[in-house]
């Protein structure tokens, strides 16, 4: 996969990298205002279907065994049902069966299937054999499990083809995409698509930088939306899924620098392999349907992480606010009694993909002197902050009400922090400051974050304070894990007391 520098790649594409929006044309801003159906995640479907097919074989074997051996000697056969099923799901994998694309087949996945199927019992049999232990092993059951499971197999795969059929129909499995790209290459392109890809990719129209005979306005029917630099804003209102490039490999210098505009976004990336005279194994691609192509840059935290990081967001906040509401009733008292003006201060902020979201806090501005767009920073012994809000502050208190907007879906626990929109270091608003800025919006923003536990947050009053907050936010996007928000979920209220010489 291509890595982008980010401080080197942007620094010529300053309008790109900001996100700030411009004029799109009327065909592109045509495509933001169409309706947007939901969409499935092809490795969510893929993914539900291996643990119900895993679950399906296991059932099916384990059932055998309780009504035919009665529950005898269960450390054996549990063991061995558990790496039977385990075998046969490597076995489909390898065969390349769980792929939306396979799965629309019908003899050929079949045959597929029945052929793993049949390999791991045939291996289960020669294991057996070798280490001379057919007697511990009762072949009525695994006979009956071997053909039985067969069955079981190809009604499972013909009701899922259905269902994939059904979907794919409705396209609820496509992916809206748009082409980098002009001329014969993007023809060449659009045409492999067309032929192999059509159920797995909404061809949504292109972007190139080039005007003349060797870019038309439209190529194959699919219209010119902008050049690349558009695309950044295109993308974010259209809510795009996959970027694929149509560029030779050779073209290394227009790959950096249509990389350098567009790492900022939260999409997947992909070089289109169907035109290059280079040929690598097949493990070198990766594929949209039928179509090979190289990987460029992933959108962060996408398929089953995105259901994990979903699923933790939800658990935390509701432990969170059962835990310490205690605290946030006693501080929406002590607010309420200390000062004129509501308990809650809300304010709007940039959030997942650049879309604006109402954060909420505890109020710890005197509501006649409070900053609503934030253009001026909260410093030491601000006049603007009551004596309860330099507690809260201090503390991060006021930050708990975000647990309702994690319950919204709007933040998460773990993640960049966000900004208000008119905050500035050193006079300048931040998306100025910082190129690359809004890169730190390719993931849902949080409570708290790697930049907060390290020592970042509060003040941000010089540029050098900024970039250091921002290279932690795109270094927490790059490595992120389950375990990495455990940890700075731990870390969280021991920097508060540890770290917290920039907070007022």
């Amino acid at each position: 996969m291509f890595r982008v520098d980010p401080k080197e790649a942007v620094l010529s594409h300053i309008s790109a990298s900001t996100g700030t929006m411009g004029t799109l044309g009327a065909d592109a801003e045509a495509a933001v205002q169409a309706p947007v159906s939901p969409t499935l995640s092809h490795k969510l479907v893929s993914g539900c279907a291996q643990l119900i097919e895993a679950v399906l074989l296991l059932t099916l074997g384990l059932g055998i065994y309780l009504f035919y051996l009665g529950g005898i000697d269960p450390v054996l056969y549990v063991p061995l049902s558990l790496g039977i099923v385990a075998a046969a799901n490597i076995a489909f994998n390898v065969a390349r069966t769980h792929r939306i694309a396979a799965y629309r087949t019908l003899f050929k996945q079949i045959l597929r299937v029945l052929g793993g199927w049949t390999g791991v019992f045939l291996l289960v049999v020669a294991g057996l054999f070798a280490f001379k232990a057919g007697d511990l092993v009762s072949r009525i059951w695994l006979g009956s499990w071997a053909l039985s499971g067969g069955v079981a197999l190809v009604f499972y795969r013909l009701t899922l083809r259905a269902l994939v059929l059904d979907w794919s129909t409705k396209g609820r499995l496509r992916r809206r995409t748009v082409i980098v790209g002009g001329g014969p290459a993007a023809e060449a392109l659009i045409g492999a698509i067309e032929k192999s890809a059509t159920s797995d990719i909404d061809l949504i129209g292109l972007f190139d930088d080039r005007y003349d005979e060797r870019s038309p306005e439209a190529v194959a029917g699919v219209k010119k939306l902008g050049k690349v630099a558009d695309l950044v804003e295109f993308a974010r209102r259209a809510r795009i899924d996959l970027v694929i490039v149509s560029m030779p490999l050779s073209a290394e210098s227009r790959l950096l620098e249509m990389l350098g505009q567009l790492w900022v976004l939260p999409v997947d990336i992909r070089l289109s392999a169907h035109m290059s005279k280079l040929r690598f194994t097949d493990k070198t691609y990766s594929y949209v349907g039928d179509l090979p192509v190289f990987e460029m840059a992933d959108r962060p935290i996408s398929d089953w992480n995105l259901v994990f990081k979903w699923v933790f967001d939800k658990l935390v906040a509701l432990f969170a606010l059962v835990v310490l509401s205690p605290v946030m009733i006693g501080t929406a008292i002590a607010v309420k009694a200390t000062s004129k003006g509501p308990v809650l201060f809300k304010q709007n902020r940039h959030g997942f993909n650049n879309e604006l979201i109402a954060v909420y806090k505890f109020r710890s501005m005197y509501t006649d002197m409070s900053d609503a767009k934030a253009s001026t920073l909260v410093t030491r012994n601000d006049p603007r902050v009551t004596p309860v809000g330099r507690i809260i502050r201090k503390t991060s208190i006021d930050e708990l009400p975000q647990l309702f907007n994690v319950l919204k879906g709007e933040l998460s626990i773990v993640g960049p922090r966000p900004h208000a929109l008119e905050a500035k270091a050193a006079n300048r608003l931040y998306h100025d400051a910082v190129h690359g800025y809004f890169a730190r919006h390719k993931v849902k923003p949080g409570i708290t974050g790697w930049a907060q536990i390290n020592g970042w947050r509060g003040e941000t009053d010089t540029v050098d304070k900024l970039m250091a907050r921002v290279d932690h936010d795109l270094y927490y996007i790059e490595n992120w894990s389950i375990l990495l928000d455990l940890y700075i979920l731990v870390m969280t209220p021991i920097s508060l007391f540890t770290k917290n010489e920039n907070a007022f």
